[in-house]
């Protein structure tokens, strides 16, 4: 029997014919493991995984195998995305038992979940035998089986731990992180560390807010070069936009071909900022169609987007993407097909395997002559038609209520940032403003669906599928994204709707998830019971729960004046200070936090009966410091805070500056409020 076809997971969902005798996560599986008196094994892994669906095949499709499994455990499949609570636990379990991790996770557990042995990706004749060994060692060596196990739970508890040292997240602790960073940039391929290199959007988040507050030109010139390298790069779709997961070489050549939602909107908002701050032209193009991927793409019509596109096409990694000479020439002519070649960096020799090629751009077309420009453009429709026509990847479908928190930011600055730049005299005009309207549309949906699918009873639900909620409870991350996207969303529309909701999440978590010292945990106080409580601080693939937290009680703090939220982000913030000073890389977005913090943030409200058309609210968004906060409206407008007893000045628009809640007298003039900005 198989009891995961009523999954919402699509990852689950794929293993639902399989021959193994799969459960879900549940305490049925558990207390049937104990009636049965055999071990528990859990696999964990997610949608997009390659290597999951090599394991798969490999192993839970086969009938000797799944007899195997079914015989002698109760088994147990995990989507790493719905259940990131039960993730951090047994990852934890499988670092500390092997050095390693990484998906999949295949870890065997006692009958109460208490983890003895942990590993990831195993062949099919090892795993078979890994089996036979595990099932003999339960029979004929379960006391040292069980202790080994204890000894597990004791570490990862201890990874786990709240209440470790704390420190104030000052000026000095942000510049030596800044410094940090650039002492293990790569200045030849831009990025950090070696292969593979993954996207550092939030490091480059924080070295924009760094640059902004000291004028530092290396910070700058990291996150420009690092972002231009991306771009130009084989993790970048050349042709319809949208970024990889990661690169498997240091060069950002030939991607592991997954394409998360997490990654395309940190990334959206890394390429955003560079633009509002620098007006680069290769940082609006990526913005712009950045945007139009998670729209086109991922975004599912009434509901929010979807969470990833997979590695794999019928199960071959790079078979929607890569290229030959001879395929460019047979798409394009002979004359554009060479073109393409030099163009993309196609080779004869390839540059991913059987002598294919990824798409990289090798020459610089955003400040090429307009004639250039338009070929590039023509070239890139035709062989995205071409394209159209191979095998496409499958999409994950499932709504992340964290990430979509994470996509609602980034399109919300986007569309603020486009409207600073817009002109009828751009050459890409009409394809701009098709985005900012279908990018609006969709983040708008996210946003409602957040609102009406996700909260049940005045809690978060983790995921949704097709219109229904899962019942996977959401974990600190998602409150905190969450919260920070309706803070973000109050600040474009003036609904006081938007930051009413942001403040209920904000105080749940407060309430449910807070740990001694100012410290946050993963899961709340009333959620299920794990072998260990998860309080991870550190940021990764996403802003950690704490992070994303502090980030949104920074903001909801700034845009309602009540300082017991800000007190908690600071204090919660010393929590992950000492790591910020140590592992940089790893704590972006709390550092990024941390420089709004030493900024002001500034509070800036603008009064105007014209709020998309007042030089002075494009003023504030142009030249806003790091985390501030922006409203604009007519005074006293229902459920804006920052617009209360804030009057017109003489019957004329007015900016209101405050910064950490003290607050400058109102000024009427762009050349006054850029003043009170620099």
């Amino acid at each position: 029997m198989n009891r995961l076809v009523d999954a919402t997971s699509p990852y689950l969902l794929q293993h639902a014919d399989n021959p193994v005798d799969w459960w879900p996560w549940s305490d049925e599986a558990f207390a049937e493991a104990k009636r049965r008196d055999v071990p528990v094994l859990i696999s964990v892994g997610y949608a997009a995984c390659h290597w999951c669906h090599v394991m798969a095949h490999e192993s839970f499709e086969n009938e000797q195998v799944g007899a195997l499994m079914n015989d002698n455990f109760v088994s147990i499949k995990v989507d790493r995305e719905e259940r990131p609570d039960v993730d951090a636990v047994y990852m934890t379990a499988t670092q500390a038992m092997t050095g390693q991790g990484g998906w999949p996770m295949t870890v065997f557990a006692t009958p109460d979940g208490t983890p003895f042995f942990c590993g990831t990706y195993f062949p099919r004749p090892n795993f078979v035998q890994l089996l036979q060994s595990v099932t003999t060692a339960w029979r004929e060596q379960r006391e040292e089986v069980v202790r080994q196990g204890a000894a597990v739970v004791e570490a990862i508890g201890g990874a786990q731990a709240v209440g470790g040292p704390t420190a104030p997240l000052d000026a000095p602790l942000l510049d030596a992180a800044a410094g940090r960073l650039a002492s293990e940039y790569d200045a030849t391929n831009g990025g950090f560390g070696g292969a593979p290199k993954f996207p550092p959007h939030m490091n480059l988040l924080f070295l924009l807010r760094h640059h902004q507050r000291t004028g530092d030109p290396r910070s700058l010139e990291i996150t420009r070069h690092t972002a231009e390298a991306m771009a130009r790069g084989g993790i970048y779709d050349q042709l319809a936009s949208g970024f990889a997961r990661y690169s498997v070489d240091a060069h950002w050549t030939v991607p592991h071909f997954e394409k998360m939602l997490y990654d395309n909107a940190l990334l959206l908002r890394l390429y955003t900022q560079l633009w509002r701050l620098t007006g680069d032209p290769l940082a609006r193009r990526v913005a712009r169609d950045t945007a139009r991927f998670l729209a086109d793409e991922l975004h599912r019509p009434g509901e929010g987007f979807a969470s990833a596109l997979d590695a794999d096409t019928e199960g071959v990694e790079g078979l929607t993407y890569a290229w030959t000479p001879a395929q460019l020439v047979e798409a394009l002519g002979e004359e554009d097909g060479r073109w393409a070649t030099d163009l993309f960096a196609v080779t004869e020799e390839g540059t991913f395997e059987h002598g294919m090629s990824v798409l990289k751009l090798a020459r610089d077309v955003d400040d090429a002559a307009p004639e250039v420009r338009a070929r590039w453009q023509q070239v890139v429709g035709r062989l995205l038609s071409a394209r159209d026509t191979r095998p496409q990847p499958a999409r994950d479908d499932k709504v992340v209520a964290a990430w979509n928190g994470l996509a609602i930011t980034a399109i919300v600055e986007f569309l603020q940032v486009a409207a600073l730049y817009a002109s009828p005299q751009d050459e890409d005009a009409n394809l701009m403003d098709g985005v900012t309207i279908v990018a609006d549309g969709a983040m708008r949906d996210a946003a409602e669906h957040l609102a009406t699918v996700h909260l049940v009873d005045g809690r978060l639900r983790r995921v949704s599928r097709d219109g229904k909620v899962g019942e996977p409870a959401g974990v600190l991350e998602d409150y905190g994204c969450v919260a920070e996207a309706f803070c973000s969303l109050h600040q474009l529309t003036g609904e006081g709707r938007w930051l009413t909701l942001a403040g209920e999440l904000l105080d749940t978590a407060l309430a449910h998830f807070a740990a001694p010292g100012g410290a946050f945990y993963d899961t709340a106080d009333d959620a299920e019971r794990l072998v260990a409580r998860p309080a991870d601080p550190t940021d990764n693939a996403t802003p950690s729960g704490r992070s994303a937290l502090i980030a949104g009680l920074v903001a909801y703090s700034a845009l309602t004046g009540e300082t017991r939220y800000r007190e908690a982000a600071e204090a919660a913030l010393a929590t992950v200070a000492p790591i910020v000073g140590k592992h940089p890389r790893f704590t972006g977005y709390a550092a990024m936090v941390g420089e709004a913090l030493l900024s002001g943030p500034y509070e800036i409200a603008v009064v105007t009966d014209d709020p998309a058309g007042d030089p002075l609210v494009a003023a504030a968004r142009r030249h806003a410091p790091p985390g501030a906060v922006v409203v604009a409206g007519q005074p006293d407008q229902p459920g804006v805070p920052l617009l209360a007893d804030r009057p017109l000045v003489d019957g004329r628009s007015a900016a209101y500056v405050c910064r950490g809640f003290v607050c400058q007298r109102p000024v009427t003039s762009v050349e006054e409020l850029v003043a009170e900005l620099s």
